[in-house]
């Protein structure tokens, strides 16, 4: 069982890296070869320079039109398959969930929390709230707990009683920022 979690984990880490790779490099080797064919070598420095901004240019493109209520009622037929077949639905809806919960219009990690974890020594760590009804898990009095580890792309999931949650007033952003880089960031700056 520890194992798949091991698996599991990986793919969460790996398969959203590996297909925003993948995408970059097949759209700047599909525009690399238009200016090949336009006869225009892309070889020096500002070539390259002008590969990478219409790459950036293309993908704005692409938000913009994703934004647009025709790509919204195609992808959303496309989700329903995805995560209502077999073996897809178990890698498709948990990298979709976990990308949301970053980046999406449902941000989940609104809501930072200093979590006492050691009261003996008042030591204290930051993380979000993610859910305060546990009651699926048969869970009272208790509330799941994110705690992101530092300069790296994982966390943990603690169930922590009420009583050792205090809700901080600061951004989300600010508090990941400064969560991720082990507290050496400057909050606030943009």
């Amino acid at each position: 069982m520890k194992l798949f979690r091991y698996f599991t984990q990986g793919l969460l880490v790996i398969v959203p890296l590996a297909i925003t790779a993948f995408v970059l490099l097949k759209i700047y080797s599909l525009i690399n070869g238009l200016f090949v064919w336009f006869g225009l070598e892309a070889d020096n420095f500002i070539g390259m320079g002008i590969i990478l901004a219409s790459v950036i240019i293309i993908i704005i493109l692409i938000g913009v039109f994703a934004s647009s209520f025709v790509f919204t009622a195609i992808f959303n037929s496309l989700e329903k398959i995805l995560e209502h077949t077999p073996g897809i639905k178990h890698v498709y809806s948990p990298v979709k969930d976990f990308m949301q919960a970053f980046v999406g219009n449902k941000k989940k990690f609104n809501k930072p929390v200093l979590v006492m974890t050691n009261p003996a020594a008042e030591i204290e760590e930051m993380g979000f709230i993610t859910n305060e009804d546990l009651s699926d898990f048969q869970i009272k009095d208790k509330v799941a707990v994110y705690m992101p580890h530092s300069y790296a792309f994982s966390g943990k999931l603690l169930f922590v009683p009420k009583q050792h949650v205090k809700i901080i007033d600061a951004k989300s952003g600010d508090t990941m920022k400064f969560i991720v880089t082990g507290g050496v960031a400057d909050v606030g700056e943009e």
